[in-house]
């Protein structure tokens, strides 16, 4: 009987870490999915701005790029241009080499200073 009590209350913790297991990896899942919608951007976006577009007109038509992700966009890109804040993005379409082309936008006295792509590394 006392074997009983310790299988059914082991088998009971197994339960509750298993749920919790899951319950975890769906929560990481989630994360990630939603990082990736914050990084993600047409490349028709890309191509409709222009430098010296108004900074909140440019940020209008783009999430809002703040991610876990942002320092991995940010390697293999040139130097960002100095007395800019820049944004990354991952476009939403596939290159034709077959990897992923990141999008960087930067901003100066409340305009479009330059936009650039390239490819992630």
């Amino acid at each position: 009987m006392a074997q009983r009590k310790g299988c059914l209350i082991g088998c009971g913790v197994v339960l509750v870490l298993g749920i919790g297991a899951v319950v975890a990896l769906l929560f990481g899942i989630g994360k990630v999915v939603d990082a990736a919608g914050k990084t993600m951007i047409d490349p028709a976006v890309y191509r409709a701005v222009n430098v010296g577009d108004p900074e909140d007109a440019v940020r209008a038509k783009m999430p809002s790029g703040e991610t876990f992700m942002k320092d991995a966009l940010k390697s293999g890109g040139p130097a960002v241009p100095e007395g800019s804040a820049c944004s990354w993005y991952v476009s939403s379409e596939a290159a034709p080499s077959g990897g992923e082309t990141v999008f960087r936008f930067c901003f100066k006295d409340g305009k479009l200073a330059e936009k650039t792509e390239y490819p992630l590394k």
